[in-house]
């Protein structure tokens, strides 16, 4: 028994071209057709996800004797973010690898790829060049986008943009720092929480942190932890707090 409709029902977001059915035609052998769409996929999709692929900035410290001495932070425009970076748990440690998925808020996103832009990107020299300064390590910035891709390192920048940029992603390495040793604290070393409170209470204070919001997890927990005692639990809630008013 025959149909005047085609054998297979491919849908609407089946590209046309697949559509190869027709009423009166022998029909092609769906393996055919399979083989067919997952060509066309296969060659689609990398532009695809190149044309929804936002810019990103990523700031890269290396520094031997800080801590830590080496972080990669990355920062794309849609807030997405990640961290990686070799710090140490306790000063007796060993380095170890560290890597953080999170996401920035709407403002910080914003003022990083504003200052990017008053930066030029980062295109040319962005170092001062001045001989006699300190080390302060080398630092790159690095742009990308689907137009352009730069990349610059310097010791200390006299650019006002680079500069806040520079300070701003060092904050949040000191922030994402404060919450990986608050996490590794709370399950091992409690007694070792009300100094670490302390030191991230008052760089909070002195606004040496930035987006405390990607560490509120954490406090959270130790907040409403009963086994951890009640200066440490209010001092890690007035953090959260915190954390809260700056959204």
């Amino acid at each position: 028994m025959t149909s005047d409709k085609p054998w297979i029902d491919i849908g609407a977001s089946v590209p046309l071209v697949l559509q190869v059915a027709r009423a009166g035609r022998p029909p092609v052998h769906r393996t055919l057709l399979q083989a067919i769409y997952l060509l066309f996929m296969a060659l689609c999709f990398p532009l695809f996800a190149w044309a929804q692929q936002g810019a990103v900035v990523t700031f890269t410290l290396d520094f031997p004797g800080s801590e830590p001495s080496h972080y990669v932070i990355s920062v794309s425009s849609d807030g997405h973010s990640a961290y990686d970076s070799d710090g140490k748990l306790s000063a007796e440690s060993d380095a170890d690898p560290f890597h953080l998925d999170f996401s920035v808020s709407p403002a910080t996103s914003k003022a990083i790829f504003d200052l990017a832009k008053r930066a030029h990107y980062f295109e040319g020299e962005i170092d001062s060049k001045k001989r006699g300064l300190a080390s302060t390590g080398a630092k790159t910035l690095a742009y990308k986008d689907d137009q352009r891709k730069t990349t610059a390192t310097y010791n200390f920048s006299p650019m006002t943009a680079v500069q806040q940029l520079t300070q701003l992603f060092q904050n949040l390495s000191a922030t994402l720092e404060f919450g990986r040793r608050l996490q590794y604290f709370h399950h091992y070393q409690k007694l070792a929480l009300d100094e670490e409170l302390k030191r991230m209470e008052d760089m909070a204070n002195q606004n040496g942190l930035e987006e405390i919001g990607a560490v509120t997890s954490i406090l959270q927990q130790i907040a409403s932890d009963s086994s951890v005692i009640n200066p440490v639990r209010a001092r890690a809630q007035r953090m959260v707090q915190r954390a809260e008013s700056l959204k």
